[in-house]
C-alpha cells in the first residue's frame, strides 16, 4: 500500500473527502516525525511503538578499495510492532 492508497482507505472508512483524508494522514505522519526528531517516542497501544535508536560510531571497510572508513554515531527511527498487530499479521 502506498500513501495514495492509504489516503483512499482513510477517506472511505472515515467518510471523508480524499483531500480531508490526505490532510489527516499528513498530520499524523508530521506528528510522528516531529516527536521522533525531538527524541521522543510514539506509543500506539495495540499497534506498536515508534522509537529512536542511537547507533554508536564504528569503522567499516570499503569493499572496492579495502580502505577503512569511520562511520559517525547517528540516531535512527525504529518500529516495534505491538501484540495485536503481530497477531493480526499471523492469523
Amino acid at each position: 500500500m502506498n500513501k495514495n492508497e492509504l489516503v483512499a482507505s482513510v477517506a472511505e472508512k472515515a467518510s471523508l473527502t480524499k483531500a480531508q483524508a490526505a490532510e489527516a494522514v499528513d498530520a499524523v505522519l508530521d506528528g510522528i516525525t516531529g516527536t521522533l526528531a525531538s527524541g521522543g517516542d510514539v506509543r500506539l497501544v495495540g499497534f506498536g511503538n515508534f522509537v529512536v535508536a542511537n547507533r554508536k560510531a564504528t569503522t567499516a571497510r570499503n569493499p572496492q578499495t579495502g580502505a577503512t572508513i569511520n562511520v559517525p554515531a547517528s540516531r535512527a527511527p525504529r518500529f516495534k510492532p505491538g501484540k495485536a498487530l503481530k497477531d493480526a499479521v499471523n492469523s
